[in-house]
């Protein structure tokens, strides 16, 4: 894969070419600082965009066109090849469809008439939908015709003049209008978002499997995972393909023990699928603003071992709404306000959850709104005369949530598991009364005698209004190492603050005294309100990577996460100790004494 000098003018961003053949180039755009209020962006390690151009003809393909803040860059490189190639046509292959790769779009045929569009027949509806609609998050609305669009129903072959080109529709209810393309001269599949990872990487290819699995798994953990029975659909077709080479459109490329990534894509989704409780999460989004909402509530979920399926009710049928309906053991349902209403696919999925769902069941409702919030008051006024029971007050959203709402919104999503998830065991021990005690199990009761340092973690991060900050009580902590210093923690997945703690995250750890530790634990093991000010009242001070140190610490370190691990229900956590000190020398450690391993 050799790269290709273009000598472009950019607008404060990077770009990388890369030439696949001769009339096959990727064209990648880089933001290494990149910051997004969206779930799959908190390891901040930049962003990337994959486009890819073919030259056929006298015609040019554009297959993933990027998001409007590349427009200018693209339309530089298009006029570049036209001029250069001798071209007088544009195919746009698109299925990633949202209102900013529409104002690229928009911005291309302003300038280059000869233009089509080959979509799915969902991305049709979607591009329809988007094309004339003024996005209040946009500024200067392009209004232009649109253009002839080519419509594929199911899998089509393009047979161009050096190329095969096999586009296949995978709707999702995230990305219903989805699209692949897989070039089968060169054996390389352009994934779309499926396989995606936020990195601003210049490399064409990962350098090796294991450099970017946990990039890739965060990415499926934040947007795949409440659609896993989908993805694993897919992920099962994409593995009957010869591949050489999977480009998706974010970060770099895949080519190294190919097999043994796509056999992970469906243990991830299997590993959410064994029989545990079920929330339909039924949404419709004009902008991305409430899918965003659900993506958070659905990361907070997840976290209870608690599933997700996450149901776009504008292309879903009834059938199988109602059967999702039926089956689930709690209802979470958003809606964008347009024009002051709800749009008919939601009224309509409002409908039947109205006939089908069961109010013993717990509901939750959610929205953004540009101007007004009318869709979320239809929802909360129709829900609570049909006789449901919220388990948390209606979330409104103005446009998209921030860093600290969307923290708040992952808290919210985790007390609604952990509700359905305590439904789901008093069922099971009702209907299991011979189940032997784990307090009698002589075998936790030995580990129950593994002791450890009595600690509040503490995490804070970002600046200013997207500060974040956490905490949570800790026992199962062990120095790890002594060159460099080094330490281990265990952490529960649906702690609120595992989400502060990914590699390269600093956080303090502040160790309890025996005659000081009363007011912490009392303060710490409390239920926190999603949102909540763990440190509210205190008089706090903060190590030198600004970590925060509560009153009553007898000691505290400062460090910095380098290894993650999961470790069934938790994740064992490496950090290298940067800074520490000892408050109180005279004092000794509070330990943790437990009588069985089954709990804290």
């Amino acid at each position: 894969m050799s790269e290709i000098n273009t000598s472009l003018p950019l607008e404060n961003q990077n770009l990388s070419t890369f030439e696949i053949t001769e009339n096959f180039t990727c064209i990648r755009f880089l933001n290494q600082n990149k910051e997004r209020f969206e779930l799959e962006f908190n390891l901040e390690k930049g962003t990337s965009f994959n486009t890819f151009l073919i030259r056929s003809n006298r015609e040019l393909f554009i297959i993933h066109p990027p998001e409007k803040e590349y427009s200018k860059s693209i339309n530089k490189l298009i006029s570049t090849f036209f001029n250069q190639f001798d071209l007088n046509k544009i195919n746009i292959i698109t299925g990633h469809i949202n209102p900013k790769i529409i104002e690229t779009i928009k911005s291309i045929s302003t300038k280059f008439s000869n233009l089509t569009i080959t979509c799915s027949n969902p991305g049709f509806k979607l591009i329809s939908e988007l094309w004339n609609q003024k996005n209040p998050n946009l500024t200067n609305f392009i209004d232009v015709q649109l253009p002839e669009i080519n419509v594929i129903k199911k899998e089509l072959s393009l047979e161009l003049e050096n190329n095969l080109l096999e586009l296949i529709p995978i709707p999702t209810a995230r990305w219903p209008g989805g699209l692949i393309v897989y070039e089968s001269n060169e054996e390389i599949l352009l994934s779309e978002k499926v396989f995606s990872a936020h990195i601003a990487s210049e490399d064409w290819s990962e350098k090796n499997r294991m450099s970017t699995e946990i990039d890739r798994k965060h990415f499926y953990d934040c947007l795949m995972a409440p659609m896993s029975n989908q993805i694993a659909t897919i992920t099962e077709k994409i593995s009957e393909l010869d591949i050489k080479s999977i480009a998706p459109i974010h970060g770099p490329a895949i080519e190294y023990s190919l097999k043994s990534f796509l056999n992970d894509y469906i243990r991830w989704g299997g590993d959410l699928s064994r029989n545990n409780p079920k929330i339909a999460l039924i949404y419709a989004s004009a902008y991305g603003n409430t899918a965003s909402i659900g993506d958070a509530l659905a990361k907070g979920i997840n976290r209870t071992s608690v599933e997700v399926e996450s149901i776009n009710c504008e292309f879903t049928s009834n059938e199988q709404l109602i059967k999702s309906i039926q089956n689930a053991d709690g209802y979470l349902i958003g809606s964008p306000t347009l024009g002051g209403h709800a749009p008919t696919p939601i009224v309509s999925a409002l409908g039947s959850l109205l006939s089908e769902g069961n109010r013993d069941k717990p509901v939750g409702i959610f929205g953004s709104f540009g101007w007004s919030g009318e869709a979320i008051d239809l929802l909360e006024t129709k829900l609570k005369d049909g006789g449901f029971k919220f388990s948390f007050d209606p979330i409104r959203i103005k446009f998209s949530p921030n860093k600290p709402k969307i923290k708040e919104l992952e808290e919210i999503g985790t007390h609604f598991g952990r509700k359905i998830l305590k439904k789901a065991k008093q069922k099971i021990r009702k209907s299991d009364t011979g189940m032997i005690s784990s307090k009698t199990d002589p075998t936790l009761q030995a580990l129950g005698r593994v002791l450890g340092s009595l600690c509040v973690l503490t995490a804070s991060k970002g600046k200013d209004e997207n500060n974040i900050k956490g905490a949570m009580l800790a026992s199962w902590v062990s120095q790890a190492s002594f060159s460099p210093p080094g330490l281990s923690i265990a952490v529960a997945k649906d702690r609120s603050v595992e989400s502060l703690l990914q590699i390269g995250d600093s956080f303090a750890l502040n160790i309890l005294g025996e005659k000081d530790f009363r007011e912490p634990l009392k303060r710490f093991t409390k239920p926190f309100s999603p949102g909540e000010d763990r440190f509210e009242g205190l008089n706090i001070e903060f190590t030198p990577n600004e970590q925060v140190i509560i009153p009553e610490s007898l000691a505290w370190l400062d460090a910095s996460v380098k290894e993650r691990m999961e470790c069934g229900d938790h994740w064992v956590i490496y950090a290298e100790v940067l800074h520490g000190n000892v408050l109180k020398s005279e004092s000794l450690t509070a330990v943790h004494h437990r009588k069985s391993g089954a709990n804290y």
